[in-house]
């Protein structure tokens, strides 16, 4: 090869790479990534499908081998890779990834729990219903063709889908720079909407048309329906925006149901998982998790499955919520899942562009127009050609013995005929075609009837073509026909995606992580806390041992969910979590391990119980209410509540139980007042609640004045006294006053409890 066989060219290498690329992108945008809008498929389905229909695979013939049909893909339509064509028609045929399948496959095609097809030497595949819908007209010139890749033969560049596919079965694909995710719809709503439109925007005459809004449209087209069911949990808002602007996410959850077993027991069957979601990894990854202790609610998980899904998700007790168990899977695995939405299409087969629901639709609708003129057109050209050769026969019917003669003795019939009836070449090719069983005298006739008809049937066809109304209302005559097939009238169009209501608040509370379980709880005076496994009486209370020199503290009943409040001398409230008390027959751990408390001392533990009130109170007599939702801390340092100052520390925290407040000092004056006196604060030194002189607060107590106030006896196990109105009265005074002197037999401790 000479020289002169070459040619170079100077060029920057940027420029050069940047022209390649931008070949590569293009091509891989509009030849492979990408659905057409019209039909909503990707070339190589389109091919999967037109290579099917030329095999005569219709829903009503025999099936023939996969890789028969894979071959003729590739060798005719589609030179790439076997396997990825028939990767291809195997997703088209599987119920659970196609909610409108387009191809019937008979062998395995593979399953949910994500579980390969067989090779295509051994499976068979024909066309559905959908499919011929979609191919519906295409050998009546409905659509352009183009050359094949090898310039053999053609293929069409759209199909004329007389069925919604790209929003029935939805589309999926990643390009250069861009990419696009449609989820599948359900027909019947599409149908609705398709309605709409024609009836709003099209039918009526110009000045009368009202524009149909995507709010309207969502009424109808109510969000996604996938094959695999679920329950979408999007707001509604949120699925309007996603129509109107054409992208967005659905949120999806598996579906499920309490069943209840024996003894009261129970456990959630999932019936219905996410859509694209493999089961048996789904199944893993909660044994995952269950084996690294993150999902406490839940006991095991069982695949109990056959033909339908069930998967049992077993407890940890039957006291567990099985709204919060379902809440925190839903928050750590694949049983909720989000389905992005960005319906990036080619509009019109060329330009990529994000459409939006009313976009799609009406794209949709013009293509079917489109397709409606060109079939008419393509009618009324075989009608003028079928009444063209009628017309040759009824004048050789007048003219038989003529035409008898002609062709028996002439040398050019053809000619012949042509001249002396004034035929065209078409007629004279029909008549000398024509078998000489049709001489029967009623031929003519029945010519005659078919010449008629036609002519009718050709005046309808180009009225059609003059009146833009009468199209559409044909179109929705095929809208109505397609719902009534397709529609959910139909167990293939039976809506499968619950519309669910969205979450108000997808938080799962610390409390639901814990398993409910009783406990007493025991903290020594060296401040050793510990926990045991059920609430113990008073007999097994006081068998409880300490360490050498260290006794009986605190004694509180509670349960593992509770948060325990330890009140501090300093005025401070600490927080623990009842689960996370140390267990067992030891003497536990020391508390000032858990938290930050200082020198002071331990003067109260107390169960925290929301949206109740607590009085606090401190030595020099000063006090107020506070929530007690105020006082939980978040850190080891505690939560300030009680200012302490000049001396005085911390003494009482109490429930706040009744209308009145009873205090007795250690200088031996007791005073009784009216609850509401004590103001709510949070935080504080609070107010006066009784007048010292060298004196300090010995205790307090909360009642309810009608009942009287009681306390027990010292010394006497067993015995109370009680004092009630109108004896009581004269101790009933102002808060902030010194009191007086208690009943005969108040305790020398001066404590109402021993």
């Amino acid at each position: 090869m000479t020289d002169a066989a070459f040619e170079i060219v100077d060029k920057r290498l940027a420029d050069a790479l940047g022209e390649r690329y931008l070949s590569y992108a293009l091509s891989t945008i509009v030849s492979r990534s990408l659905p057409d809008v019209r039909d909503g498929l990707k070339p190589v389905h389109r091919r999967i499908l037109f290579a099917m229909s030329q095999l005569k695979l219709d829903p009503n013939t025999m099936p023939k081998k996969s890789a028969r049909v894979v071959g003729d893909v590739i060798g005719k339509f589609h030179p790439h890779g076997d396997q990825s064509v028939y990767d291809a028609l195997v997703r088209l045929a599987q119920d659970f990834a196609s909610r409108y399948p387009l191809v019937e496959g008979q062998g395995n095609f593979g399953n949910i729990d994500g579980d390969n097809a067989a090779a295509m030497r051994y499976t068979e595949a024909k066309l559905t219903e959908v499919a011929k819908a979609l191919m519906q007209g295409i050998e009546e010139d409905a659509t352009d063709f183009r050359p094949t890749y090898d310039g053999d033969g053609e293929e069409p560049i759209v199909l004329p889908a007389a069925f919604p596919n790209l929003l029935a079965n939805g589309s999926a694909g990643i390009a250069v720079g861009m990419a696009t995710s449609i989820p599948p719809h359900n027909v019947g709503e599409i149908c609705g909407a398709l309605n709409l439109i024609i009836e709003r925007e099209l039918l009526p005459v110009p000045e009368k048309r009202r524009p149909v809004t995507v709010d309207e449209l969502v009424s109808w087209v109510r969000g996604p329906d996938f094959p695999t069911g679920g329950v979408l949990v999007e707001s509604r808002a949120n699925i309007i925006e996603a129509y109107r602007t054409g992208r967005g996410a659905f949120r999806t959850r598996a579906r499920w149901t309490k069943e209840m077993l024996s003894q009261g027991t129970w456990q959630v069957v999932v019936t219905q998982i996410p859509y694209q979601v493999q089961k048996s990894r789904l199944v893993e990854k909660i044994a995952e998790l269950l084996a690294e202790r993150k999902l406490p609610l839940l006991e095991d998980v069982r695949d109990e499955s056959a033909e339908d899904i069930r998967l049992v998700l077993i407890p940890k007790s039957r006291n567990v919520d099985p709204a919060v168990m379902m809440e925190q899977l839903f928050r750590n695995t694949d049983l909720e899942t989000r389905f992005s939405l960005n319906m990036n299409v080619l509009d019109g087969g060329l330009i990529p562009r994000v459409m939006n629901l009313h976009e799609v639709l009406k794209a949709f609708l013009d293509h079917r127009q489109e397709v409606l003129i060109r079939r008419s057109r393509h009618r009324l050209g075989e009608i003028d050609h079928r009444l063209e050769v009628l017309g040759g026969y009824l004048i050789a019917y007048l003219n038989l013995d003529e035409v008898i003669r002609i062709i028996r003795e002439e040398d050019e019939p053809k000619k012949e005929l042509m001249r002396t009836f004034s035929l065209s070449d078409v007629q004279a090719e029909a008549i000398l075609n024509m078998r000489l069983r049709s001489l029967r005298r009623l031929e003519e006739f029945e010519i005659k009837k078919e010449h008629d008809a036609l002519a009718a049937e050709r005046a309808t066809l180009a009225s059609l073509l003059e009146d833009e109304g009468k199209r559409w209302k044909a179109i929705r005559t095929e809208v109505q026909q397609m719902d009534k097939k397709f529609g959910r009238s139909t167990a293939l169009g039976e809506r499968r995606t619950e519309i669910g209501e969205a979450p108000t608040d997808l938080a799962v509370p610390v409390e639901a992580m814990i398993e409910r379980e009783p406990l007493t709880i025991f903290l020594s005076e060296k401040g050793w806390i510990r926990a045991v496994s059920k609430h113990l009486g008073p007999a097994e209370t006081a068998e409880t041992k300490y360490k050498e020199g260290d006794k009986e503290g605190f004694v509180l009943h509670a349960e593992t969910v509770d948060k325990l409040l330890i009140f501090a001398s300093n005025g401070k409230f600490y927080t623990l979590g009842a689960d996370k008390l140390p267990r067992g027959r030891g003497f536990g751990e020391p508390v000032r391990l858990m938290i930050d408390l200082g020198e002071a001392e331990i003067i109260g533990m107390l169960r925290h119980r929301p949206g109740t009130r607590l009085l606090v109170a401190s030595s020099d007599g000063r006090g107020f209410q506070v929530e007690a939702d105020d006082v939980v801390a978040q850190t080891r340092a505690g939560k300030q509540v009680l200012n302490t100052g000049d001396g005085s520390t911390a003494v009482l925290a109490v429930p706040v139980e009744g209308d009145a407040v009873a205090v007795i000092g250690n200088n031996r004056r007791l005073l009784v007042f009216k609850l509401e006196e004590v103001p709510l604060l949070a935080r504080g030194k609070g107010v006066a609640l009784q007048k010292y002189k060298d004196a300090s607060l010995s205790d307090l107590k909360l009642f309810n004045l009608a009942d009287g106030l009681s306390w027990k006896l010292g010394g006497t196990e067993g015995r109370v006294r009680t004092v009630a109105m109108p004896e009581l009265s004269g101790w009933v005074a102002f808060r902030g006053t010194p009191g007086k002197l208690p009943p005969n037999g108040f305790p020398k401790n001066n404590k109402f409890t021993d």
